[in-house]
This record gives C-alpha cells, sequence and structure tokens, in this order.
C-alpha cells in the first residue's frame, strides 16, 4: 500500500475539533451518491463512517473517478476535514458533525456487483448470508456484536485473574468416553484403528488440575458436541470454565453473580442485583412449568385441581379421579380471544403432549367459555378469584398427568407472553434453579443416566439411596438461567472413589466399562482429591443476550446451519482415498454393507 495511503485516523474518529485538518481515510464505500455531479462517499471501516464529498469544480478527475465507485470497492482518500452545514448534520451518526473534501482517490480493489446489500436491515436469506459470510460480517450490527463478544471475554479473563484464578489449556485431542451427546472422532494415522475425540467439555481434565492442586482454574474453550442443532446450539461451542477447590455451592455462587453482575456492567450498562433468586428444580417445574424459568413476567402456573375435582365437567373430573391434574395460567389484558385464535393455541399445546386447552375469557361481567354450562357459579368464581381474574383477562386449562400439565402450560405460558408483548424489553432476570434430581430415566436404553453429568455429586443426606432408589436421590447441582435460557451449569463433584463407583453402578455403567473409560479419573480421585466444584457457562448464547439477538449465529464470526454445514467454504467435505488409506480407514455403502 505505501506510505502514501497509510492512514491518519479511523473512520469512526473525526470530530468538531478536526475541521481543517488534512486527513487520509481508507476503508469501503458503505454508501454512493451522486447530487448534479457532486459525490457523496460513506466510507465504512470498523470503527464507523465517514461522508466525503467529491466536487468537480474543484477536482473534477477525482469526482468523475469517483462517481464510478461500485459499492464495497476498497479505497483510499486523502482530503480536508469541513465542518457539515447546519442542515446537513447527522445526529445518530459520531462523525455526523463533519465532512471530508476529498481532493485525492485510490482505489486499492474494485468490487463485484454484490449478492446482497451491506445493510444492518439486510433482507438476504440466511443461506445466502452464510454462503457470502464476509460480506456478512461487514454489517455494522454484526460487527458490534463480534467486538462484544472480544470485550466481553477479555472482562473475563481480566475477572477470573483479579479473584486468583490461573487459565490452562486443556487437549483438544482426548479419549472417547461418550456418556451423553455423540463425540466427534479424530482418526489417528500413527495408531491406526484408533481414535481421539474432541472434547464436549473439559470435565475430567478440570477435575484432575484440582487433584493436582492448582485450586482455582478457568479456561475460554472450544467444545464440540455431534448433536442436532437449533437457534441457540452449534457442532462447535465456547464455553467459560470455572473449577475451584475447597468450596460450597455458595462459593460458587457468589463468584459467579460477581463476574455477571460486572460483565452486564462493563458490556451493556445494565445493573444487575445480587443474590440471585435460588428456585428449587420441583418448584421451578410446578410454577413455570421447565426448569429454564423467565421471570421477567408473571403468569405462574397454579394447580387448581381442588377447586374443580367434583365438576360436572367429565374431563376435569375423570382426570383427577385417574391421579391426573388441573392446571392454569392467568393471561392479563388478553382482550377477546377469536375462535381461530383458541384452535391455534390448542393445536400448540397438543405439541407438548396435552390432549387439549380450555379458555375462560373474562368481559365484564360474563364469562365466556365452553366448559361454562358444565362448572357451577361457584366453581367458576373460585376460579377466577383464584387468578384475580379482571376484565379482558383470560384463563387457559390444561387436564392431564402432571408432567404434562406443567410442560404444556409452560410452553404456552412464554408463547401468550411474547405474543400478547407482556415480556419488557431490555430487562435480565437471572435466577439459580438447585436441587436437581442426580439422574434421569431413558426409556431407549431403559437406564438411568446422569442428569447433569456422571461426576455430579449426591447430597449429603442421599448417598445411601444411589444404589438402591437413584430416582429419589438430589445432587448438588445448579444451573444459571437466565429470561429463560440456561447460560451456566455445574455441580459439586465427586471426589471420593468409592462414591463415584456407586454412582457408575447406579448408571448401569459395569466395573470393566467404568475402568476402561474414566480408570485414570478414578485412580486419580485416590491420591488426595480435594473436595471441588465448578461450572461451565455456554459463552455464546451469554453473549447472545448481551447483544439482545434470537440467534447465537448472530455473535459467531463463523456459524454453521442447522445441518452442521459451513456453506462458505462447503464444508464437511469428502477426503481423497489416499487419506482414507493413510488412516486405515475404507467408506463403506450402507446397503452393501448391510
Amino acid at each position: 500500500m505505501g506510505q502514501k495511503w497509510k492512514r491518519t485516523h479511523h473512520c469512526g474518529e473525526l470530530r468538531k475539533e478536526h475541521a481543517g485538518k488534512e486527513v487520509i481515510l481508507v476503508g469501503w464505500v458503505a454508501n454512493h451518491r451522486d447530487l448534479g455531479g457532486v459525490i457523496f462517499i460513506s466510507l465504512r471501516d470498523r470503527w464507523g463512517i465517514t461522508q466525503v464529498v467529491f466536487d468537480p469544480s474543484d477536482h473534477k478527475e477525482v469526482a468523475e473517478k469517483a462517481g464510478s465507485l461500485k459499492l464495497e470497492s476498497v479505497i483510499g482518500i486523502r482530503g480536508k476535514v469541513n465542518h457539515r452545514p447546519s442542515d446537513m448534520v447527522n445526529p445518530n451518526m459520531n462523525t455526523g458533525d463533519i465532512e471530508i473534501e476529498g481532493h485525492e482517490l485510490t482505489i486499492f480493489n474494485e468490487a463485484k456487483t454484490l449478492p446482497f446489500l451491506i445493510r444492518d436491515e439486510s433482507d438476504a436469506s440466511d443461506e445466502l448470508r452464510l454462503q457470502y459470510r464476509y460480506l456478512d460480517l461487514r454489517r455494522p450490527s454484526i460487527q458490534k456484536n463480534i467486538i462484544l463478544r472480544h470485550q466481553a471475554a477479555q472482562i473475563v479473563r481480566r475477572f477470573f485473574d483479579g479473584e486468583g484464578f490461573i487459565e490452562i489449556e486443556t487437549p483438544f485431542l482426548m479419549k472417547s468416553t461418550p456418556e451423553g451427546a455423540r463425540d466427534y472422532l479424530v482418526p489417528s494415522r500413527i495408531h491406526k484403528g484408533k481414535f481421539y475425540a474432541l472434547p464436549q467439555s473439559p470435565q475430567t481434565y478440570k477435575q484432575i488440575l484440582m487433584v493436582s492442586g492448582y485450586d482455582r482454574y478457568f479456561q475460554i474453550v472450544r467444545c464440540f458436541r455431534d448433536e442436532d442443532l437449533r437457534a441457540d446450539r452449534q457442532p462447535e461451542f465456547t464455553q467459560i470454565d470455572v473449577e475451584m477447590s475447597f468450596i460450597s455451592e455458595e462459593d460458587i455462587y457468589k463468584v459467579v453473580e460477581k463476574l455477571m453482575v460486572q460483565l452486564f456492567s462493563e458490556t451493556i450498562g445494565v445493573e444487575l442485583h445480587s443474590p440471585f433468586p435460588k428456585i428449587p428444580y420441583t418448584e421451578a417445574l410446578a410454577r413455570y412449568g421447565t426448569d429454564c424459568p423467565d421471570l421477567r413476567f408473571g403468569m405462574e402456573i397454579q394447580d387448581i385441581s381442588h377447586l374443580v375435582e367434583n365438576s360436572k365437567f367429565g374431563v376435569f373430573r375423570d382426570t383427577i379421579a385417574s391421579g391426573g391434574k388441573v392446571k392454569a395460567i392467568h393471561l392479563e389484558k388478553s382482550g377477546p380471544i377469536s375462535r381461530k385464535q383458541v384452535d391455534g393455541l390448542t393445536e400448540f399445546v397438543k405439541t407438548y403432549g396435552a390432549k387439549g386447552l380450555v379458555v375462560i375469557q373474562k368481559e365484564g361481567d360474563e364469562v365466556r367459555s365452553p366448559v361454562a354450562k358444565f362448572l357451577s357459579k361457584e366453581e367458576m368464581q373460585s376460579i377466577l378469584d383464584s387468578f384475580h381474574v379482571a376484565d379482558g383477562d383470560a384463563l387457559f386449562i390444561v387436564a392431564d398427568i402432571d408432567a404434562i400439565c406443567s410442560k404444556s402450560l409452560g410452553a404456552l405460558r412464554r408463547k401468550l407472553a411474547a405474543d400478547w408483548n407482556h415480556i419488557p424489553d431490555n430487562q435480565f432476570a437471572p435466577c439459580w434453579v438447585v436441587d436437581f434430581p442426580l439422574v434421569e430415566w431413558d426409556e431407549e436404553d431403559k437406564r438411568f443416566v446422569a442428569a447433569h453429568h456422571p461426576f455430579t455429586s449426591p447430597k449429603k443426606e442421599d448417598e445411601d439411596q444411589i444404589i438402591s432408589d437413584p430416582d429419589k436421590v438430589r445432587a448438588r447441582a445448579y444451573d444459571l438461567v437466565l429470561n429463560g435460557y440456561e447460560i451456566a451449569g455445574g455441580s459439586i463433584r465427586i471426589h471420593q472413589r468409592q462414591i463415584q463407583e456407586k454412582m457408575f453402578q447406579a448408571l448401569g455403567i459395569d466395573p470393566e466399562t467404568a475402568e476402561r473409560k474414566f480408570g485414570f479419573l478414578m485412580e486419580a480421585l485416590q491420591y488426595g482429591a480435594p473436595p471441588h466444584g465448578g461450572i461451565a457457562f455456554g459463552f455464546d448464547r451469554l453473549v447472545m443476550l448481551l447483544a439482545g439477538e434470537a440467534s447465537i449465529r448472530e455473535i459467531i464470526a463463523f456459524p454453521k446451519t442447522t445441518s452442521a454445514m459451513s456453506l462458505m467454504d462447503g464444508s464437511p467435505t469428502k477426503v481423497s482415498s489416499r487419506q482414507l488409506e493413510e488412516l486405515g480407514l475404507q467408506l463403506y455403502d450402507k446397503k452393501t454393507f448391510n
């Protein structure tokens, strides 16, 4: 590029006090206007945008050259900083008080015709944006997100360093120990027929570090899971990984809350208030229908079984008699809800297992509901009183087994709050969900699996039930939930071999398999393993919430599609037969192989 075009300032830097100064700017042509031969260029770099004016009456050849520029061409300009005319000041731009009178122009690289315009509100499809991700990444909104992610990472590192933690890198090539999501496997060329796995989490390594005496560890680390994707999942993702020795749950809460308060304050200027509320797992399910409750709005689930157990409405009466529940949620200021809307909401709850949905609407002194004729005045009034239903409100009722009532109404609660605009903007409501079950039943494998992971410690008072009644054992586990998203999860770990062996036994993992998969950790626990515990943040999801985005793809530089593909570079791709031969691998057609 040479010294002649070495920039003197960034495109977001110049202000009124720079007026009269000669400057050199470089960047991309973000906008281009020709007003009677006077050319206006919006020049952009990652710091901002500056307006450049080329007037043919002063610099005819330069203005003609500027008039032929294509959007997103890379250029350099030399010119003088001027005050903008008062009627052309742009208060929405940091550089809106000035413009550059262009004297010289060079084109470093002329751009082709764009597949889509580079603007915040892009109308390009997700597929096209991912195919041309290098163009999509130029959009100011995406750049703002990527910079926010960088800032958050630096705050995290400074915070943990200040709290006495050591950042230690753990291996990317590790032993495959599948117990949950599928591993990404990496074949070994040197040891043919053997495989590494990419880490789903550095869990075993960070526990080994506690055994090694490092006491306080953290790492911002890439992790990998071969699982189906959705808006807040990717096959490769980033964790803030934390582990501490000689601590209890309260120590974890204090460190994490201190980090969250600092992170939100320094990145987006939001003040979180500590301590965060703690909600037992069973209570979260009962009140919100989920273990990831959104506390920004009310609309809590209530059990009204006792109010309708003797009702003439057979669905309510029979469901309760067979051991089920009748539960409801209250939507304030719903206004009239049409039959079409009710049908749509009914179909929605059916996707969560509910057989149907009953809606009661209050309009003045009138109560509208298809079940009104089956309920006595006293029963209906008791239901309305229990929710303090006012004119223009609605109740939504599901009768089914307890789990389906909670699950379907929990999902409906979130949908109604979003559809009726009951979720306040720019509000953050963190909470801890605690006292999770240690295990859960896997219907497919017909065995218990770890609710968090197999190294989670049971509560001391429940230890004697690990083998006899594992489903009754509570875990020393905790999740940090924010606005309906789990953003961190952790536990106090098992640090004694005999307890770990019991845990494996409860999970149906025989001693030989346990030794083969986790023998190194079991051995380490016998050499002075301290009591320890930790937590891991989903960093992508956390930044997504900080940025106010609905998908983590908006805060990751090079995300995959929902089918785990990279449309920009075409991965995954086939490899040559020579590469497969070096690895001792051969591909088979599934039909032929069977």
